[in-house]
């Protein structure tokens, strides 16, 4: 059996600020436009740490029953590593996406935005099928495609919905520099696992695209959010704040123009996710302020 500290590393809490950042971002693009709910903001919240948590388990699942995680360098695996069960850990997967289904249910109810079920039903399709089913679409390259429509866009644009019935051009903004943000965490990753996952047969963007290729990707990824501030920051200079966050993204900008792989990388991961937090709560700030 996993131990508790065990079953936290496999729910692989350096991801979180994926979950975090775009419904903090959309919190302050929903109270640009005089809409913010605290309470509203805060079951997006809960249902985007769900999601996540979810993903990562049946990510856990699904490539440890196919053997890809077998070899892999980074955070513990709990069924690659035989720690726990593989049925144990699809149990933990289904609950944290039921309990996003329900969360995500509760809110649409309170604000009667009821088209967003076929929305929900979708991220959480996406996140089981992700690694699951017979043809999972993150071994065919498509992962950095879901990454960025479910959280970014998709969280952002869905937390300023649901608050303010409407959307604006700074929340697609916001949307998009998370978007990249959390596509930048995954690029990261995948770079370090290129040599794996090449081995499982797992054909992830990074594959396809080659090392090279990969540490381009990414340094455009951390690029176009400072891009869009300075584009925020024409209508309203106080999000020019979130260029505070660029130097969070010095030293992993140096690690992968430097050439470093495999465990190097790891610290990449953390420090574009703490990256992304910061820009999210720096530019959320302030469309507040603005408002």
């Amino acid at each position: 059996m996993a131990t508790v500290a065990e079953w936290i590393e496999g729910a692989r809490p350096r991801t979180l600020p994926n979950a975090v950042a775009p419904v903090v971002a959309g919190m302050g693009a929903a109270a640009q436009l005089g809409a913010f709910s605290w309470w509203q903001s805060l079951l997006a919240l809960l249902v985007a740490l769900a999601l996540i948590i979810g993903v990562n388990f049946a990510n856990d699942y699904s490539d440890g029953i196919r053997g890809t995680d077998t070899h892999r360098v980074g955070p513990l695996r709990l069924v690659g590593s035989g720690v726990a069960q593989p049925k144990v850990v699809l149990g933990a997967a289904l609950a944290a996406l039921g309990t996003a289904g329900v969360l995500g249910l509760v809110l649409v109810a309170a604000t009667g935005t009821w088209w967003l079920l076929v929305l929900g039903a979708v991220c959480i399709a996406g996140a089981w099928f992700y690694t699951g089913g017979a043809r999972p679409y993150g071994y065919a390259g498509l992962g950095e495609v879901a990454v960025f429509v479910f959280f970014g866009l998709a969280a952002v644009l869905g937390t300023v919905y649901v608050q303010a019935g409407t959307l604006s051009w700074v929340a697609l903004g916001c949307a998009v520099a998370v978007g990249c943000l959390s596509t930048g965490v995954l690029v990261a990753n995948n770079l370090r696992d290129i040599p794996t996952d090449r081995e499982a047969g797992k054909r992830t963007l990074a594959v396809k695209l080659g090392d090279g290729g990969t540490r381009r990707l990414y340094l455009v990824l951390v690029t176009v959010p400072f891009v869009i501030t300075v584009a925020l920051g024409i209508a309203h200079p106080t999000a020019l704040a979130g260029l505070l966050a660029a130097p969070l993204l010095f030293v992993p900008v140096r690690t992968i123009t430097g050439g470093g792989a495999g465990r190097a990388l790891i610290p990449v991961l953390r420090d574009t996710g703490m990256a992304m937090l910061a820009w999210a709560v720096l530019t959320g700030a302030a469309l507040a302020i603005a408002a």
